[in-house]
């Protein structure tokens, strides 16, 4: 089996791969080479790569564009090594900015080379060790969530049966409690099964011609009943003239209701909530959702779209995290945007855009 690391040294002066070569010949590594920053780029688009040996002065595209561009795309786990024949502190902390792991002076130090490269190719072990263990944990994660489906099923199943029987008063009354759990349930593993499948670029979605309009009044008629409990009002601010946007429509409603069921849950008693949508563009769409709740802070409205994340705790409230996080990977999807924005003079907006 050929454990050989593959490293990728760029310089626009062939020179300086020679002499990088004859440093780490008898190293047992995979040496590439290549002569500008866009050869660069092409070859790590097409190559497994360990390590980037990367000259800072290039014509055109120099060292330092490359390495920008590498640490914002799929290929910044790969460490970066500057080779530099300046010495000055800017261009060094511009290079460490840019996302550069380590940095070497020329006229290149044969034995510094070499113990920097082992240095990197460490780290690069570890984490591609850490992403396969996560990988795994994730993967069981997924097993176990899908399984789970099976016996939830039953527990429904069984919970419909028993309505239809002659229960009394508390026992009819716990099998709805027992079934709106399991529901709720449920509705949390498909959730995270979509994300996963979202997550790993498996989701293939299937675009249909939808009337978002028609989906919006269909969800707010399904959420009366919930907003009652609270004595919220549910407003649909719906265009007359309309037309259909081509999206996923099973994805897109659950995306209505994540926004809707968030909205109903932190807002106050006697308040509204307010679904509004427009078509700015023949081709696109813009979603509101609006509350009169306690809002969300400004630090917090870009980590509020992450897994796991949470807003304020509020007594009575719970939070999982998922809910947003499956909004942001839904839309994205869409190639769409969402965000929140304040609700003057209280409250929050979630608003989406496709």
């Amino acid at each position: 089996m050929d454990n050989k690391n593959s490293i990728l040294i760029v310089d626009d002066e062939p020179s300086g791969f020679d002499v990088i070569e004859g440093i780490l010949f008898g190293e047992n590594y995979e040496l590439h080479y290549a002569s500008s920053g866009a050869a660069a780029i092409k070859r790590i688009e097409t190559v497994p790569l360990d390590l980037v040996l990367l000259d800072v002065m290039m014509p055109d595209m120099d060292g330092i564009e490359v390495c920008r561009w590498i640490k914002s795309s799929s290929a910044q786990h790969i460490p970066v090594i500057m080779v530099t024949a300046l010495s000055s502190k800017v261009v060094l902390a511009r290079c460490l900015e840019t996302g550069a792991d380590d940095f070497v002076d020329k006229p290149v130090n044969p034995l510094e080379l070499r113990a920097r490269v082992r240095s990197m190719l460490r780290i690069k072990k570890q984490h591609d060790a850490l992403q396969t263990a996560l990988q795994l944990r994730q993967d069981m994660s997924d097993m176990v969530i899908h399984d789970l489906r099976n016996p939830l099923t039953s527990i429904i199943l069984s919970c419909a049966i028993l309505k239809r029987t002659e229960l009394q008063g508390m026992q009819h009354h716990k099998v709805e409690q027992i079934l709106q759990a399991g529901q709720q349930l449920q509705s949390m593993i498909d959730s995270l099964l979509l994300m996963a499948k979202l997550e790993a670029g498996k989701m293939v979605l299937e675009r249909s011609s939808v009337d978002l309009c028609d989906l919006a009044q269909q969800c707010l008629a399904d959420f009366r009943a919930i907003a009652a409990t609270k004595q919220i009002e549910l407003c649909g601010h719906l265009p007359t003239q309309r037309h259909p946007v081509y999206v996923d429509a099973t994805l897109f409603r659950r995306v209505f209701d994540n926004l809707l069921s968030n909205a109903i849950k932190f807002s106050v008693y006697q308040s509204q909530v307010t679904v509004r949508i427009s078509f700015p563009s023949p081709a696109g769409a813009r979603i509101e959702i609006a509350d009169q709740g306690v809002g969300i802070k400004a630090e917090l409205r870009q980590t509020i779209f992450e897994k796991y994340a949470v807003g304020d705790l509020m007594n009575g409230v719970p939070q999982m995290g998922l809910g947003l996080a499956f909004c942001k990977m839904a839309i994205d999807a869409h190639n769409g945007k969402i965000f929140v924005e304040e609700n003057q003079p209280t409250g929050a907006i979630f608003i989406v855009e496709i």
